[in-house]
């Protein structure tokens, strides 16, 4: 059985910075993990993923150049770096993983497990 466990999250003012966590248990194979985010009144969507084989990276256009997707193999880990933060990213943060190949790397609907979810507040 899956469990993903987001941390990492908290309050922080324009322009800083966070590092999220995801670790992961009970994985056996995946094609790629997966952050999304899911602010009030809005539907959930893909921020970033890794593809487990190759280790392929996928942005969304809002966050190039400004989050940066890691993982830590030997601790099963995954890591979303966010720097220059704006009010616009407040929204709970979720790690998911898709079983199966897509060719919607960021579509929520195409990943099966999912965190928690860890808060992201951006205010001055």
């Amino acid at each position: 059985q899956v469990q993903l466990v987001e941390s990492g999250g908290g309050l922080v003012q324009p322009g800083g910075s966070l590092r999220l966590s995801c670790a992961a248990s009970g994985l056996v194979d995946y094609y790629a993990i997966g952050w999304f985010r899911q602010a009030p009144g809005k539907e959930r969507e893909g921020v970033s993923c890794i593809t487990n084989t190759y280790g392929i990276k996928v942005y969304a256009e809002s966050v190039k150049g400004r989050f940066t997707i890691s993982r830590d193999n030997v601790e099963n880990t995954v890591y979303l770096q966010m720097d220059g933060l704006k009010p616009a990213d407040t929204a709970i943060y979720y790690c998911a993983t898709a079983s199966r190949a897509t060719p919607r790397p960021l579509d929520p609907n195409d990943y099966d497990d999912w965190g928690q979810g860890t808060q992201v507040t951006v205010s001055s």
